[in-house]
């Protein structure tokens, strides 16, 4: 994300906003630009409908607000204007998250984020560099 210099990031459809959150709050902290949340009014049921009133919707986007996490939120699959008027009426008042500094340090990505900083002297990127896989990569690494 970080080459591309995005103006926003965030998540929409698939998840209504309760299951959203994890997600979304992962993405919010290390997010240096815009963030925003379009939810569905909840899961669909097994008629394809959703189930989830304007009230609970506005309820469970509200807290994506109150904890900071969006800058921009709506609603996707399942939404009505009475559910956007109901988000409106409960986040209207809350303020927007704030956009981090961006930072001019290298952030990798695997299965947790890995941020490289200065009081970290070295590090090494790649499966195939570690000492038991080379005899080759061991001596240059005791070598200095």
């Amino acid at each position: 994300m970080m080459n591309a210099k995005p103006f926003c990031i965030g998540f929409n459809c698939a998840l209504g906003a309760e299951k959203m959150y994890p997600f979304l709050e992962r993405l919010a902290k290390i997010a240096d630009c815009y963030v925003h949340a379009y939810p569905n009014a909840g899961l669909p049921n097994a008629m394809g409908s959703y189930d989830e009133t304007p009230e609970n919707f506005a309820k469970n986007c509200k807290k994506f607000c109150m904890d900071g996490l969006v800058n921009m939120i709506g609603g996707c699959c399942g939404t009505t204007p009475n559910y956007i008027e109901a988000l409106w009426n409960a986040v209207k008042d809350i303020p927007k998250r704030e956009v981090k500094p961006k930072s001019d340090k290298l952030h990798l990505s695997g299965m947790e984020e890995f941020i490289f900083k200065d009081h970290i002297p070295f590090i090494n990127v790649g499966e195939r560099c570690n000492i038991s896989g080379s005899l080759k990569f061991k001596r240059l690494i005791k070598n200095d």
